[in-house]
C-alpha cells in the first residue's frame, strides 16, 4: 500500500479516537450507574454541554488558525452582566418584556463580536502574540464585571426573568431548545472551516502563516474574523446561559476557557494549529460534559477535581500530539 493511502487511514482512525473514547466512556456509565442511560439524563448532558460546546466550536478556529483565547470565560461574565443591565434598563422604562429580551440577546452577540475584534486588532495591528492579549484582558473582563456589580451579583427582574426563562427551559420536538441552538450553530461552522475558501485560509494560516502571506492570503483579516467568530460564539452561549441562573456574578463563566480548550483539543484539533474539525470539537465538548456527569452520579472521584481531570486530559493529548508528529 503507498505511503500516502496509509497516512491517510491513520489519520481517519486517529480522527475516530475522540468518537470510540466517548463510546466507551457512555458504556461504562451505564455499568456503573444505570440513571446515566436514561432520556432525562442524556438531555440534561446535552444541555449543559451547550455553552462551553458553543464557546468552543469559536475556539476551534481560532487554535485552527493558531491562535488562542484565554479570556472566554471572563468575556461570558462580562457580556451576561452588561446584557442583564441592558434589559433591566429598558424594561424600566416601558419596553415590553419579550422586546428587551431581544434587544438584550442581539447586543450579547454584537458585544461578544465587538470584544473579539478588539482581541483581533491587538493581535495583527498591534502585534501582541494572542497568549498576552487575551491573558490581558481575562482580568479586565472580570474586573470590570465586579466593579459594574459592585463585588456582589446582578440579577435579572422577575418579569423580564420570565419572559426569559424560554430560552433555556423551553423545548421544540421534546429537544430542550439551547440544544437545537448548538446543532445550528455546529453544522454552520462545520460549513464554514470545511466547505469555503475563509475556511481553507483558517487552516493555511494555522500550517504555515509565512507560506500563507506569500499566497496573497490577507491574514490579518483572516485572524480578525477568526476572533469575531469566537466572540459571537460566546455571544450566543451566554444569551442561552442568563436564564438559568438569572444573574451574573463575578464567579460567571469561571474556567470556562480551560473547559474550551480542552474540547477543542481532545477533538483532534493540533494545539499549534492547522488542522482540526467542527465535528471532533462538538464530540470533545460531549466527553467533558460526560466525565463531568460521571462524577456527579458516581462519586468515582469528588467533582471539586473536575478541573483537575480536564487539565490532565489537555496535557496528555498534547503530549500525544507531539508523539505523532
Amino acid at each position: 500500500m503507498p505511503p500516502e493511502r496509509t497516512e491517510s487511514i491513520a489519520a481517519r482512525l486517529r480522527g475516530l479516537g475522540p468518537l470510540a473514547g466517548l463510546i466507551l466512556l457512555c458504556l461504562i456509565a451505564s455499568v456503573l450507574n444505570p440513571e446515566f442511560a436514561t432520556l432525562d439524563n442524556a438531555l440534561n448532558v446535552l444541555t449543559r454541554t451547550t455553552f462551553i460546546g458553543i464557546i468552543a466550536v469559536g475556539m476551534c478556529f481560532v487554535i485552527v488558525g493558531g491562535g488562542i483565547d484565554l479570556s472566554v470565560g471572563s468575556m461570558a461574565a462580562l457580556i451576561a452582566g452588561c446584557v442583564i443591565l441592558l434589559m433591566n434598563t429598558l424594561g424600566a422604562h416601558g419596553v415590553a418584556p419579550g422586546l428587551a429580551v431581544v434587544a438584550g440577546a442581539s447586543g450579547a452577540v454584537l458585544l461578544g463580536s465587538g470584544l473579539g475584534l478588539a482581541h483581533g486588532w491587538l493581535i495583527t495591528r498591534g502585534r501582541i502574540e494572542p497568549f498576552i492579549v487575551t491573558l490581558g484582558t481575562l482580568g479586565i473582563f472580570r474586573a470590570v464585571l465586579t466593579w459594574a456589580a459592585d463585588g456582589g451579583a446582578i440579577t435579572l427582574d422577575n418579569e423580564l426573568a420570565d419572559a426569559y426563562a424560554p430560552v433555556y427551559y423551553g423545548t421544540l420536538l421534546g429537544v430542550p431548545v439551547p440544544v437545537w441552538v448548538f446543532a445550528v450553530v455546529a453544522l454552520a461552522a462545520a460549513a464554514l472551516l470545511q466547505r469555503t475558501a475563509y475556511g481553507r485560509y483558517v487552516q493555511a494560516i494555522g500550517s504555515n502563516e509565512q507560506v500563507a502571506r506569500y499566497a496573497a492570503v490577507k491574514v490579518d483579516a483572516v485572524k480578525l474574523g477568526s476572533y469575531c467568530v469566537l466572540g459571537a460564539m460566546v455571544g450566543v452561549a451566554t444569551l442561552l446561559y442568563v436564564p438559568r441562573l438569572g444573574s451574573a456574578s463575578p464567579s460567571t463563566g469561571l474556567l470556562w476557557e480551560l473547559e474550551a480548550i480542552a474540547a477543542v483539543i481532545i477533538g483532534g484539533t493540533a494545539l499549534k494549529g492547522g488542522s482540526g474539525s467542527i465535528a471532533g470539537t462538538v464530540v470533545g465538548a460531549l466527553l467533558l460534559s460526560v466525565i463531568g456527569n460521571v462524577l456527579n452520579l458516581t462519586s468515582f472521584i469528588s467533582i471539586h477535581l473536575n478541573a483537575a481531570v480536564q487539565g490532565i486530559v489537555i496535557i496528555a493529548v498534547a503530549f500525544m500530539q507531539r508523539r505523532q508528529r
